[in-house]
């Protein structure tokens, strides 16, 4: 099981739109692949046709019962989405009061990852949809991840939600054995405008290291998708957006698979 967290702590970036896009790329190769909406805001789960408000199973059920996750409990708060290969963990906006609820309560950091525990026979990738704030819910989606995704809107302002994500980044760091590897993902790239051209070459100059060197374009298309519940590569896989991220998922399985033959050697 390959596990991947994509969070930003500004919204409109792209986050929910990565998530689906990359999920539908790799279920339609045929792979096992779950969605985990760890955002109360419920983005993701509205998505496929689910109401945040008015579910009855979801990730919050999953933290009500932490002590005990049988896995026929954890099987019935997953959904199946309108793709084949692909289901859904889904959110509840009650999870919005976790960490008040739950306060500095040990073990709570790491629910999720036990989750994942019981279902790495049934999924061979996970993709997890983060808040855009540091609690409880973000520090369980990063304590279960192999890897984090960024994605940042090309435009000034975007940068400084980058900024905020990489210093959670590094306080998230200070609890786990080994540094959390991440990858910065350029969204809404418009070649057009210079805005959208300088903010890329700045990302290409002070993150190099981290940055995927290609972008996700603006494509009007993935609001259509949205609207229909279907992502846009089942939709239209020779639409701009789902090709670039058709380009994304190549590079993250194939990273992916290294890692994993290192870990072997």
């Amino acid at each position: 099981m390959t596990v991947w967290a994509i969070a930003n702590q500004k919204g409109g970036v792209g986050k929910t739109t990565t998530v689906v896009s990359l999920a539908s790329h790799l279920a339609l190769k045929g792979h096992s692949t779950l969605l985990l909406d760890m955002d109360p805001h419920g983005s993701l789960t509205t998505y496929f046709g689910f109401d945040p408000d008015n579910i009855e199973n979801s990730i919050y059920t999953l933290f009500q019962h932490a002590e005990q996750q049988p896995l026929n409990a954890i099987f019935k708060t997953l959904k199946k989405t309108s793709q084949e290969n692909m289901y859904i963990l889904p959110a509840a906006t009650a999870m919005a009061t976790l960490d008040r609820q739950l306060g500095i309560q040990s073990g709570k950091g790491l629910v999720i990852q036990k989750t994942l525990q019981q279902l790495k026979d049934r999924f061979e990738y996970v993709l997890i949809d983060c808040p855009p704030m540091l609690g409880v819910l973000m520090v369980n989606a990063l304590a279960a991840c192999d890897e984090l995704l960024i994605p940042v809107q090309t435009e000034f302002l975007a940068l400084k939600g980058l900024e905020r994500m990489l210093h959670t980044l590094h306080l998230i760091n200070h609890s786990r054995q080994h540094k959390l590897p991440y990858l910065i993902v350029p969204t809404m790239y418009d070649r057009r405008t210079r805005a959208g051209t300088q903010t890329l070459q700045k990302m290409q100059k002070d993150y190099e290291d981290n940055l995927w060197q290609d972008a996700i374009p603006i494509d009007t298309q993935f609001r259509d998708a949205s609207k229909s519940g279907i992502p846009l590569p089942a939709l239209n896989p020779e639409s701009r957006g789902s090709m670039a991220y058709e380009r994304l998922m190549k590079k993250l399985t194939k990273a992916s698979a290294v890692a994993k033959s290192d870990k072997n050697v």
